[in-house]
């Protein structure tokens, strides 16, 4: 991601593409990221745009994994059983319990949820 891809960079610049009165460098200042220094506020922002980039990634996952329970769900209605299969849900949270903690259970509720789906 470039340095003027975030929108306080891209304020930054005018359209002849001087640098404004605010520069990109100032985007990750103390104003943004809550850093104290300008080395914390740059390595804020670059751990940030890691962040951006894992969420983009993690969205895209979740999408797939929507898209592959929703043929699940199809292929289970059509030969006649029912769309949700509680204990393989129970197995599913189980599994994000034992690797994220108390937490893992209600993130694993949620992805349950958004792949119960509309089949």
């Amino acid at each position: 991601m470039s340095s003027t891809s975030t929108p306080a960079a891209r304020t930054a610049v005018e359209t002849n593409g001087t640098p404004a009165a605010r520069t990109a460098v100032d985007a990750n200042s103390t104003e943004v990221t809550g850093a104290r220094t300008d080395e914390a506020a740059s390595l804020i922002g670059d751990a940030r745009t890691r962040i951006d980039t894992l969420d983009d990634r993690i969205i895209g996952l979740v999408q797939e994994r929507m898209a592959v329970s929703a043929v699940i769900q199809e292929a289970r209605m059509t030969s006649g059983g029912r769309r949700v299969n509680l204990s393989r849900e129970m197995e599913i949270l189980g599994r994000y319990r034992d690797a994220l903690g108390k937490p893992g259970t209600p993130l694993a509720m949620t992805l349950l949820e958004l792949c119960r789906g509309r089949v």
